[in-house]
């Protein structure tokens, strides 16, 4: 790795939290220089600390829109079913299901797996939609209702990841199973600091940060263009949540 692709990690932080700013050298902030607690990313690498920082810390991609967080804990139980369902009875509940249900039936009629389903009521409203989770009890649920569907088994022809793809480790492992259109509703943020005060920073939950750029380049990389970009889930009363259609396209 020469010097025009080594990278800086620069460390910044408020009384929110702290995130690790990763830059290529050649792009590094203005007032970085060889006294500012930044190294280069061999010398993290080789030294150790970096894997230290990684299990506290959010890191964050300026120059791709992207952060990530090492999610540790597994809180999707019982509880958390019954909280989802319960969610799902609301009249924002409603709004919602209502509005996902219309996009995805303007761009497909074929089968559709809900990937990560909530309290299971978009599975629950149109015929043609299956589900995948990890949570037992949602996983219970699925296939009493005759509707689990397992897309590292097999490929699907579309999915929907209503406030999920955030969640999942490594979530190009689903999308290369998606053979026509992903739906993703999801927090946006300006930037790192905007992660760090909003109320979507879960560290027991969010893995995935992005920008709507940082979104749009992830997605290019899985193969996929964006078809449509709406704040349809802002109007039902939802904070910073924008909801993305995209096309396979590679």
């Amino acid at each position: 790795m020469d010097q025009k692709e080594s990278l800086t990690i620069v460390s910044t932080h408020d009384k929110y939290g702290r995130c690790y700013l990763l830059n290529s050298a050649s792009a590094q902030p203005k007032g970085t220089d060889a006294t500012s607690p930044s190294q280069t990313l061999p010398t993290m690498l080789s030294d150790g600390p970096w894997n230290a920082l990684r299990r506290e810390s959010l890191q964050w991609l300026p120059e791709m829109g992207i952060g990530w967080y090492p999610v540790t804990e597994n809180k999707y139980d019982e509880h958390y079913w019954k909280r989802y369902r319960e969610m799902d009875r609301t009249p924002i509940g409603a709004k919602l299901t209502a509005m996902r249900v219309e996009m995805v039936s303007r761009y497909t009629k074929g089968q559709v797996i809900d990937i990560g389903i909530g309290g299971g009521r978009f599975c629950s409203a149109m015929p043609n939609v299956l589900g995948y989770d990890v949570n037992p009890s949602a996983v219970e649920w699925l296939r009493q209702q005759n509707k689990w569907f397992d897309p590292y088994k097999d490929p699907c022809q579309s999915a929907t990841f209503w406030d999920s793809l955030e969640h999942i480790a490594d979530p190009a492992a689903l999308l290369c199973r998606v053979e026509r259109f992903a739906f993703i509703s999801i927090p946006i943020f300006r930037d790192c600091a905007d992660v760090l005060r909003s109320k979507h920073y879960r560290k027991d939950e969010h893995i995935w940060y992005f920008t709507v750029q940082g979104l749009q380049r992830f997605m290019v990389l899985q193969g996929f263009k964006q078809v449509e970009r709406t704040a349809m889930e802002q109007r039902a009363g939802r904070q910073q949540i924008e909801t993305f259609a995209f096309e396979r396209h590679a």
